[in-house]
């Protein structure tokens, strides 16, 4: 599955403490059981409050969205072997998070890969006091589970894209403002 292309500039994301959305490259990444792997995150000064979410993050100086993407998972989980697909959905989001508030317009990217072990390779300084491991998830699990997970339909989203396959085109989700 190639990756979609985009008509958007290297480097053209604003950053929020700008005013703007920071452009973030998110990745379903899904095993041969068609698990999905999410990364066990909570706020820094509060371990109580946690929550799951794709591995990913900002782009960074002139890279592309799926370079991003590429980068991210391999600091975040150490997975280098890997067939990046096509954007699934969009997202625009706003949460605070290590005492800020993070505007994000959020691209999710299907990827495939039969390499299961993780380990943290690169994370940044926030990302070490956040971040407490990684976890495979069937779709199952996920519409049972009641703990907060990231996008908040995930398992619905899940759902389809098993039943369905990719959409013909990124669907955009709703808002989320937390």
């Amino acid at each position: 599955m190639p990756a979609e292309t985009t008509d958007e500039p290297k480097g053209a994301g604003l950053d929020s403490s700008e005013g703007g959305l920071r452009r973030v490259a998110r990745v379903v990444l899904l095993d041969p059981q068609d698990r999905i792997l999410l990364l066990h995150g909570h706020e820094p000064d509060d371990p109580a409050d946690t929550w799951w979410l794709t591995p990913g993050g900002g782009v960074e100086g002139d890279e592309t969205r799926e370079e991003a993407a590429l980068r991210e998972l391999v600091e975040e989980t150490g997975i280098t072997e890997v067939e990046l697909g096509p954007v699934l959905w969009r997202r625009t989001c706003s949460f605070p998070f290590a005492g800020r508030r993070w505007n994000q317009e959020e691209w999710y990217y299907l990827a495939r890969t039969t390499q299961t072990a993780t380990r943290a390779t690169a994370l940044t300084e926030l990302e070490r006091r956040s971040v407490v491991g990684a976890r495979w998830w069937t779709c199952r699990e996920l519409t049972r589970t009641h703990e907060t997970v990231y996008p908040t339909r995930l398992a619905e989203l899940l759902r389809r894209l098993l039943d369905e396959g990719p959409p013909a085109g990124p669907v955009t989700l709703d808002t989320e403002i937390v």
